[in-house]
């Protein structure tokens, strides 16, 4: 079958290509998978790097979310031979067919098409686990996403204004913004840097939670519009610089600073991970979740999206196909 392999980590995609790999076989407790759409993520993109947490033997296949058919199953996995599923994976996605843990699968809402169900749990999983777990959302809480042209954090923006809540978003791109407006319509978007006023007076103080998959300059601007008693949820370094927190600003304005790995949570604690998941499905059955694609790709044009999400010029996801 036909994969995207990582043979070695480079700066530059060398050592990656599509090759011809031997198909996977099903352990028990497992789905076969014949791949119909795998989404791409930030991640996938460090880990051909070497500059993810998750730092793999190579070579291996990256992907970390597919959706497609049902080829095998265990009798007792409650999945049977052409069921549409979504799998859940830290691996193997950008391949013709997959294996994936039964119990990291759901079944793809009749409402979603292959494209759509892939770009709903890695992102959607992330915000859920960040807005509502650790971020305790409550109704009219007013919460600044940055990077809302991205896939997390258009997820988030989604997501939130979904559970009731006030959404500034905000990005460096005006056209993307635009995008983000006429699509969700939340109550501002705002340029980043530079928004710390505006979300204050909007506000009335500073935001309830702040998404932050950015880092950087907007993570320092972030501490000074967090309200008190407020949420910083740090999900990535999209920047490329890793900011650092002065303890005295947390201290003086009395907000926490909280870290959200959607993955880590739920390998910790499992019960809630599953529950994570089924909330979030839950959603996107009654159409409450609006996942949007952005472009799609070939496996063959592989090094296409990758560049695209290196250069981040999407507004939501990227997805691959066979």
């Amino acid at each position: 079958m036909k994969a995207v392999r990582v043979s070695a980590l480079s700066s530059d995609l060398s050592g990656v290509a599509l090759d011809d790999i031997a198909e996977p076989t099903r352990s028990p407790g497992q789905l076969l998978v014949r791949m119909r759409a795998a989404s791409l993520n930030y991640p996938d993109l460090l880990m051909t790097r070497g500059e993810y947490q998750l730092k793999p033997p190579l070579p291996f296949v990256p992907g970390m979310e597919a959706a497609g058919e049902v080829i095998e199953a265990d009798p007792t996995s409650g999945f049977a031979s052409g069921d549409r599923v979504v799998c859940g994976t830290r691996l193997d996605a950008f391949a013709e067919i997959l294996a994936c843990d039964a119990s990291a699968a759901r079944a793809i809402p009749a409402r979603l098409d292959y494209a759509q169900a892939a770009s709903i749990g890695v992102a959607y999983l992330t915000a859920y686990v960040g807005l509502v777990r650790l971020g305790a959302l409550a109704t009219d809480d007013w919460v600044l996403v940055h990077g809302a042209t991205g896939g997390v954090g258009l997820a988030a923006v989604d997501l939130a204004q979904s559970l009731g809540a006030r959404v500034i978003a905000t990005s460096r791109s005006p056209e993307k913004l635009q995008i983000v407006a006429d699509a969700y319509s939340p109550a501002a978007t705002l340029p980043a840097p530079g928004f710390r006023a505006a979300v204050r007076d909007l506000t009335g103080g500073g935001a309830d939670i702040v998404v932050d998959p950015v880092g950087g300059d907007v993570f320092d601007e972030s501490t000074r519009c967090t309200a008190f008693g407020g949420r910083l949820l740090v999900v990535g370094f999209a920047s490329g610089r890793i900011a650092t927190l002065p303890t005295n600003i947390a201290l003086i304005k009395g907000f926490s600073m909280i870290g959200v790995r959607a993955g880590e949570y739920a390998r910790r604690f499992p019960r809630l991970g599953a529950e994570n998941l089924d909330s979030v499905w839950a959603m996107a059955g009654e159409g409450r979740l609006r996942p949007r694609v952005h472009a799609i790709y070939r496996l063959a044009e592989w090094r296409d999206a990758f560049a695209a999400m290196a250069a981040a010029t999407h507004v939501g996801k990227i997805v691959l196909v066979p």
